[in-house]
């Protein structure tokens, strides 16, 4: 007897299996022969940049998700508008992507063409630079294979649709994370990322100015905490850039803490503070909470396939002699 199969559910496969066969070319030690001083410049770039700017591992962090939930890790939202293309970086969602994460790619890629031209893509380096910045500020070294190229497609109604907003329900976030092979677990524990770095006061003005008839505040925030961030936030009609620390606790280093923060009504988004207001999230959030070496494992794991999503290689994509703009 013959069996139908649903086009979406061919599609998935079909898709999975690319993926798939794209990763299995990927080694830990592509360069070695091609670009021996890859991991020495890595190393030296994103240790030097962190110091003279300690925001780069929270901004590299937070651009390394946005490229990857796009249609996988290929470096299109590096990619800069042209007149007949409104590219990745300049969809709504991805205009407050700090500079400094940008600013490292741009400055190891230089130093690698200086080394090796025309070896080391963009992806790559700011995959790289990911690791290196996370371990960096504490967390966990996770391994980062090599051999990803860059992609030849970004248009800024693929990552306005796509990636996951912090007014989202977390049905509507948890369905983004499954579409694209993440579990619960595996999703909370890489929220875990907001253990750094920071958020823009635009992004939670509704939560914390005239929340409603009788709150001024979104009452799931502890209140001295909402009047602290009502307070830091005060100009942010004036001054866009504007921002708060996403941990409060211990916002330069990666660890637990974060996870902490939540059942207190200390987290800054609304989506984090959903986390722990979840059935089905919560448990996670207890979890990662009272064990930091459990957190450690589950964000390794987690970030490490999501290294891999979607990766690029051979003819589906190519290495740029700019990382803001295809060959």
């Amino acid at each position: 007897m013959a069996v139908r199969v649903k086009p979406s559910i061919l599609i998935l496969c079909i898709s999975f299996l690319l993926s798939t066969s794209h990763s299995q070319q990927l080694t830990t030690s592509f360069y070695h022969k091609s670009c021996p001083r890859f991991e020495e410049i890595m190393q030296d770039t994103t240790t030097n940049k962190q110091i003279a700017s300690p925001t780069t591992a929270g901004a590299a962090l937070r651009l390394f998700f946005h490229d990857c939930l796009v249609d996988g890790c290929d470096a299109s939202v590096l990619i800069s508008s042209t007149p007949f293309n409104k590219a990745e970086r300049d969809a709504d969602i991805n205009l407050s992507l700090p500079g400094d994460g940008f600013d490292v790619v741009v400055r190891a890629k230089t130093a690698l063409e200086l080394a090796c031209p025309g070896v080391v893509s963009g992806a790559e380096i700011l995959a790289v630079a990911t690791r290196n910045l996370v371990t960096m500020m504490g967390g966990p070294f996770y391994n980062v294979k090599l051999g990803r190229r860059d992609g030849l497609v970004s248009r800024a109604s693929r990552a306005q649709n796509i990636l996951p907003k912090p007014t989202m329900s977390m049905n509507r976030i948890i369905k983004i994370f499954k579409s694209i092979g993440f579990s619960v677990q595996e999703m909370v524990a890489l929220t875990g990322a907001h253990s750094i770095g920071f958020s823009h006061c635009s992004e939670i003005s509704s939560d914390i100015y005239n929340y409603s008839r009788t709150s001024q505040f979104d009452p799931s925030y502890n209140p001295r905490y909402a009047a602290g961030l009502r307070n830091a936030c005060a100009d942010y009609r004036k001054n866009p850039s504007l921002s708060v620390f996403n941990d409060i606790m211990t916002p330069r280093d990666f660890d637990n803490s974060y996870y902490k923060n939540l059942p207190k009504g200390l987290g800054v988004l609304r989506s984090d503070r959903a986390l722990v207001m979840d059935r089905r999230t919560r448990p996670f959030v207890e979890l990662y909470a009272r064990d930091q070496k459990a957190f450690f494992e589950a964000f390794g794991r987690a970030i490490e396939k999501l290294s891999l999503h979607g990766v690029k290689s051979g003819r589906s994509g190519e290495i740029r002699r700019r990382c803001d703009s295809f060959n």
